[in-house]
């Protein structure tokens, strides 16, 4: 897989048009692109913006997911010329777009029904139907016909081409067959360089929650999946379910099924888990920060969802209207600090199997590591629990580092690193 230049340092940073703002348009999405920029993110997502079903849609603006016509821009978030202006503007500032694409299913009244009925999967009754009894605002592709195959690529061409974005977040791309991603990939790229995110996880089926069967996606077709486990067993740590050295299964468990030089998306919330699991601070608790420090500096690519540095404490609806309550970004440093560190420093790179990770001996409740590429280092301490944590300092690390968040020199002797209750020291050099 040979992944664009421009991704190798990125992070992700999800955008919810509709309730980034009053307006909930993409014109005044525009204005905090300087602000996403200078919080360090590398790629901007946008949900999906296609004109929304309304046969059986749900609520009262209906699932992004609902696409009534794969090639236009919903009037509710504004016009084709807008979706060029942000564009253009994220590039201008350094970043790049990718659009959210929904390949498994439409809108039941999208004119493909009526036009092409031989599309789409049919029940026992010759019905449509729709790819789980609770999705009734969809109805499910037949990737069986040649003709929707070629029209779907078509119409991811048309997004490059018409507006210069520059690649896709799939929808469950494990539901689609990945041969149908493997010939799309190379169609896309004949335009451009593209970044394509799988909305799938190769360790466990995101919608089932079942052991998944290996589909070879990151092989050839996409950059990046989903690190699915990763998010649940984090949950499943903050509420004592799980040790915090379930990450050394996981971890080994990852690198056995992905080959070297793979990079997953590492998040603790995204736009399904803020509306439907919970909050963060519903999820996590106390330890809210000191695992997203985790998702950002452990291996993989980070994503922030909007509302993340506003500490959203708030489940937002998925099929209305509920804007985001901004209150001066509160952590808007903490993240500029992860994500900044993650775009600039040698030892973070995505995609690079040229780097090392060292676990380092911790005490319970805590985790620890380094992460190496020649003389560059990042160290990583998180402590989950309510008393301050003493972590063993290795002797190979001992020498110069500079705390990424105090700014501040740190030298490390054979003293132990200090760790403060549901905190992290996070070194460089």
């Amino acid at each position: 897989m040979h992944h664009p230049n421009w991704a190798t340092h990125a992070s992700i940073y999800c955008v919810n048009v509709r309730q980034f703002t009053p307006e909930g348009t993409l014109r005044a999405f525009a204005a905090h692109l300087p602000r996403l920029a200078q919080m360090g993110v590398g790629i901007v997502w946008l949900l999906p913006i296609h004109p929304i079903g309304e046969v059986e849609r749900k609520g009262e603006l209906g699932s992004y997911y609902a696409v009534r016509d794969y090639r236009a821009v919903s009037a509710e978030f504004g016009t084709m010329d807008d979706l060029r202006y942000v564009v253009a503007e994220t590039h201008r500032l350094g970043m790049r777009l990718i659009l959210d694409w929904v390949a498994n299913h439409s809108a039941w009244d999208n004119a493909l029904v009526a036009e092409h009925p031989e599309w789409y999967k049919r029940g026992d009754d010759g019905r449509p139907v729709a790819p789980f009894p609770d999705w009734t605002d969809v109805v499910a592709f037949d990737y069986n016909q040649p003709a929707l195959r070629a029209w779907m690529t078509e119409s991811m061409v048309f997004w490059l081409r018409e507006a210069d974005i520059d690649g896709f977040r799939c929808d469950v791309a494990g539901m689609v067959p990945t041969d149908f991603w493997d010939d799309t990939r190379p169609a896309l790229d004949a335009v451009k360089p593209v970044f394509m995110l799988s909305e799938w996880d190769d360790l466990f089926d995101p919608v089932h929650r079942t052991v998944a069967e290996p589909t070879g996606q990151l092989l050839r077709a996409f950059d990046a999946q989903y690190a699915f486990r990763l998010h649940w067993l984090l949950d499943e740590i903050a509420v004592g379910e799980k040790p915090v050295s379930a990450l050394d299964e996981y971890r080994a468990l990852e690198r056995q099924m992905h080959p070297p030089g793979t990079s997953l998306m590492n998040f603790t919330t995204s736009h399904d888990v803020n509306s439907w699991e919970g909050t963060e601070y519903e999820r996590l608790g106390p330890n809210v920060l000191p695992l997203a420090v985790l998702a950002a500096l452990l291996p993989g690519i980070p994503m922030v969802y909007s509302g993340q540095e506003s500490a959203l404490k708030r489940r937002l609806n998925f099929f209305d209207r509920d804007p985001i309550q901004w209150a001066d970004y509160p952590l808007a440093d903490f993240y500029t600090r992860l994500l900044t560190l993650h775009r600039t420093h040698d030892a973070l790179a995505n995609f690079d199997a040229s780097g090392t990770f060292t676990r380092l001996p911790s005490p319970d409740g805590t985790y620890a590591f380094s992460r190496h590429k020649g003389r560059a280092a990042v160290l990583v301490a998180v402590n989950l629990t309510a008393e301050a944590q003493a972590i063993p300092v290795p002797p190979a690390a001992a020498g110069a580092w500079q705390d990424v968040f105090t700014d501040q020199p740190h030298g490390l002797t054979d003293e132990p690193i200090l760790v403060p209750p549901h905190g992290w020291v996070v070194l460089s050099k």
